[in-house]
């Protein structure tokens, strides 16, 4: 489900769920797992990467649309706690995004410190409010600090995915690399990065993302809740359904 390497102080993590890295219970409990197993290693950087030509097309809405309401009041919780983990690691995490990186596909790279995408057809974005869902406070935390700020109601409200080039200017990715240098690339940056002193950069991130993560463990226990019993609604299941319906049908 997670497979890892190790280059020379540098763990690259890579997704191998399915297809498309589809996001359910069982891969985010493995994710974290693997989190929590690296802050208890001597590893001194990660790279994430996708297994097969895509990153994360994000929540497997087809398994959330047929488990029922305790399967996602189970899986959205583990979800933003898989986000806020990442979000908040205390070494450098690089995202090589080698492929479409779609809805939670897309915060799971934006809440890294680093992205590098490769060149191609791959899209990244935010389709969220086009599928009929609202966010959960860690994704729009996480946009909050990646997009630039006279971008990201736009990026939000319209569903924006991107191809690389516009991934750049949108803020999605810091740099675009052709695609057998992607993870070079990645793993490079990531020992440039956990070259420097790690209390020095862990403080350093911490009093970045800080005012991120205080917001969010305000919110779990109040917007959260409206956001879970939001997508339970049947209008909500009802447009989750429909685009389930429209992308099997593609």
């Amino acid at each position: 489900m997670i497979a890892t390497e190790e280059f020379e102080g540098v763990t690259v993590a890579r997704l191998e769920h399915g297809k498309v890295n589809a996001f359910d219970s069982d891969l985010m409990n493995a994710w974290i797992s693997e989190l929590e197993r690296l802050e208890q290693s001597d590893t001194k950087a990660l790279v994430l990467t996708g297994g097969g030509k895509v990153f994360s097309a994000g929540v497997d809405l087809k398994r959330l649309t047929d488990a029922g309401r305790d399967y996602v009041e189970m899986f959205l919780p583990l979800m933003s706690e898989a986000f806020l983990r990442t979000f908040t690691f205390s070494r450098p995490i690089v995202a090589a995004v080698n492929g479409h990186a779609i809805a939670g596909g897309c915060m799971l790279a934006c809440a890294c410190d680093y992205r590098v995408m490769s060149e191609g057809s791959g899209r990244i974005g935010t389709p969220e409010l086009a599928v009929g869902v609202p966010f959960p406070s860690i994704a729009v935390e996480i946009l909050r600090l990646m997009i630039p700020n006279h971008l990201l109601q736009t990026v939000i409200y319209r569903g924006v995915t991107c191809t690389p080039e516009d991934a750049l200017t949108h803020g999605f990715v810091d740099e675009i690399v052709p695609p057998d240098l992607l993870v070079e690339r990645a793993i490079k940056m990531a020992a440039r990065l956990g070259s420097l002193p790690a209390a020095s950069f862990a403080l350093t991130k911490r009093l970045i993302r800080e005012p991120s993560r205080a917001r969010v463990v305000q919110y779990m226990q109040s917007i959260d809740q409206e956001v879970l019993d939001a997508w339970m609604s049947p209008v909500v299941q009802a447009a989750i359904q429909r685009y389930v319906e429209e992308t099997l049908k593609k």
